[in-house]
């Protein structure tokens, strides 16, 4: 088995496809006006529109209704970064800023346009730095 994604619903596919390229700085992959992909070589994020969830399973996800899920991004400075969010109309609310965890990562939590919790993070113990060397 291999890890390959991750997915979003959301309302307003376009809305969030922007947020993501802009905090990422990955272009986003579009198969429709209803489905686009931000791939990374570890990962990919996909979001999806509320459309495409009977394809599944009628009301088997909503969007904006996110309490659990964080959905992580490994950065190279979490510090530069956060400046550069802050400086920016991207992000409008920051749940804790940079902050080092007893993990080793230094973390910076965010909220998307739907409310989902994103955390860029940087490894900073060597530990840390060890595990997801390149």
């Amino acid at each position: 088995m291999n890890f390959v994604s991750i997915r979003i619903i959301t309302a307003d596919v376009a809305r969030l496809v922007a947020f993501y390229e802009r905090v990422t700085g990955v272009k986003a992959a579009w198969a429709t006006e209803d489905f686009a992909e931000l791939s990374t070589p570890a990962a990919t994020l996909a979001i999806a529109s509320t459309r495409t969830v009977p394809l599944f399973a009628p009301d088997s996800a909503r969007p904006a209704a996110n309490q659990s899920v964080i959905t992580e991004f490994l950065v190279d400075d979490v510090d530069r970064v956060h400046r550069d969010l802050a400086d920016s109309a991207y992000v409008t609310e920051f749940v804790a800023e940079p902050t080092t965890m007893p993990w080793g990562n230094r973390s910076l939590l965010f909220r998307d346009p739907d409310g989902n919790l994103v955390n860029f993070f940087t490894p900073v113990t060597e530990a840390a730095v060890k595990k997801f060397a390149r």
